[in-house]
């Protein structure tokens, strides 16, 4: 006992500041010191000394309890002796802060034990605050913000379903149309209950969705930066299933939006069957169901095929008539707000097995509601395709909060469609190739920059060939073309006037097969 009790107060030496020089050689740079309260034999400068830790201790030297107090000025000695388990004839608290060693009472364990239980006179409500604030409340903290992002992330998973799954019990049922019955009915049926029940341009919610799961997926027959368009099955019925890709998931939920809030039932707009948000191999894909049309884009179709001046003119009538259509609001049960595409172009209009077209892509629609001036331009980020643009788009100059300006844009690029289909009708049997509008004066994918100078620097407009002008119906198709390129806005044609142009020249025709 007296060798250990010998030890411990050369440990204390140790610990205990003698002079100020030796606190100069012991002293580490890289800890913080803490002053402390000095009592007993090892204290030979005073009540005061400073440390890494302070500490109180307690030894049994024959009998006698032996109390005292210090610092260690060793870091590695601190920690090795404040981690040494008491015995029963020893025992040393440690702590650390300004005079923290001030009011630390320790005793020995009983007899029998190595375990003891200081008491701390003062500190222990102390000691319980630091517990709860150290332990409990992160682990309260980990715990609400697990739950905040479980909920966030479960939040933006199924947003993209919401106005979907919102109706489902609203157009469960109409008019005795339900689910379970749609595989006695064909889409045509379907389509037509839809219509005169008033439910929109589409099948009821839930109808689509039964739609959709019934489909099988035959051959993929276009892709492109959207996704691909597969020609699907559906009860023997062909369709179109325009699956988008996952960065292009605005298109799909604005053309969702616009078809199931809209009555655009029009032969010239592509038909709408359904659209659906599903998980197919592990991985969620977004489905848009409409008319299937064998003949393919019009931008595809002029590759191969040429016109004659009828064709041309049922063409460029029928495309006519179905942007008329969107930009015109019809008030109404049955009716519809005005709508601008914003991204006309002959990729975007669908050929059909009478020679017509129609008019597809509505992913970057606006809408227009009349009474009260509401624009609804959604989210989409995306601007339209460059080669299409019209002059106010390209230098920024549109008015952005007026729809004139957006039916004004739509005007341009059908400009731009016309003058394709004119370049490959056949006159005096001499016929253009097909080339994409500024073939000649831009890259093949141009950039803003390109657009922008020859459109709008140059003022440059697609070249009208001279063998348009030995024939009636190209020349009126050139001079149609031009009122649609102003580069002021406000002089262009309305798709309503030139709808009304092109019937006048196609009459007009049939007068002359007529006279001879």
């Amino acid at each position: 006992t007296m060798r250990s009790v010998a030890l411990f107060s050369v440990l204390l030496s140790l610990a205990t500041p003698c002079s100020s020089s030796d606190e100069e050689v012991l002293k580490p740079v890289t800890k913080e010191e803490h002053e402390c309260v000095c009592e007993g034999s090892s204290c030979v400068t005073g009540n005061r000394c400073r440390g890494h830790q302070c500490f109180s201790s307690l030894t049994d030297s024959a009998g006698t309890m032996v109390s005292q107090k210090g610092c260690f000025k060793v870091y590695e000695q601190s920690t090795l002796t404040c981690k040494t388990p008491p015995s029963r004839d020893q025992i040393v608290e440690c702590c650390q802060g300004h005079l923290c060693n001030m009011n630390i009472t320790v005793q020995l364990p009983p007899k029998g034990t190595t375990q003891h239980y200081p008491q701390y006179n003062g500190l222990s409500t102390y000691s319980v605050t630091t517990l709860v604030t150290v332990i409990v409340v992160p682990i309260i903290a980990l715990i609400f913000f697990s739950a905040v992002a479980v909920f966030v992330f479960r939040r933006i998973h199924r947003n993209q379903m919401e106005r979907l799954t919102t109706r489902d019990a609203e157009y469960g049922t109409i008019d005795g149309l339900i689910a379970s019955n749609v595989g006695e009915s064909t889409l045509a049926d379907l389509l037509d209950h839809s219509c005169t029940s008033g439910s929109g341009s589409g099948l009821p919610f839930l109808v689509q969705r039964t739609v959709a799961r019934q489909i099988t997926l035959n051959e993929c027959v276009g892709k492109g930066r959207y996704g691909e368009v597969w020609r699907g099955q559906w009860q023997g019925e062909s369709v179109a299933v325009k699956i988008f890709s996952s960065r292009d998931e605005k298109s799909w939920f604005r053309e969702t939006e616009i078809y199931n809030t809209v009555l655009l039932r029009h032969e010239n707009i592509l038909g709408f069957i359904a659209s659906d948000m599903t998980s197919r191999n592990s991985s969620t894909q977004l489905w848009l169901i409409t008319h299937f049309h064998e003949m393919g884009s019009l931008y595809d179709y002029l590759q191969l095929s040429t016109l004659d001046a009828p064709g041309c003119l049922r063409m460029a009538l029928s495309i006519a008539s179905g942007l008329a259509h969107l930009h015109v609001e019809i008030f109404g049960t049955q009716g519809k707000p005005a709508i601008a595409h914003r991204d006309l172009k002959s990729k975007n209009i669908l050929v059909k097995k009478n020679g017509q077209c129609c008019i597809a892509d509505l992913g970057l629609a606006v809408m227009h509601f009349q009474d009260t001036n509401e624009l609804d331009v959604g989210n989409n980020p995306k601007v339209g395709t460059k080669r299409y643009m019209a002059p106010e788009v390209l230098d920024d100059s549109i008015q952005m909060d007026s729809f004139e300006s957006y039916k004004r844009v739509d005007i341009w690029a059908l400009g731009l469609v016309l003058w394709e289909i004119a370049r490959r009708t056949v006159s005096n049997g001499i016929v253009e190739d097909y080339k994409p509008p500024f073939h000649d004066v831009v890259p093949s994918d141009p950039s803003f920059e390109d657009m922008k100078k020859v459109v709008c620097v140059d003022q440059q407009r697609p070249n009208i060939p001279n063998r348009w002008f030995s024939d009636l119906t190209l020349t009126s198709m050139a001079k149609l073309m031009k009122e649609c390129w102003y580069q002021n806005p406000s002089a262009r044609l309305t798709a309503l006037r030139i709808k009304k142009t092109l019937t006048k020249i196609d009459n007009s025709l049939d007068k002359i097969k007529t006279d001879i």
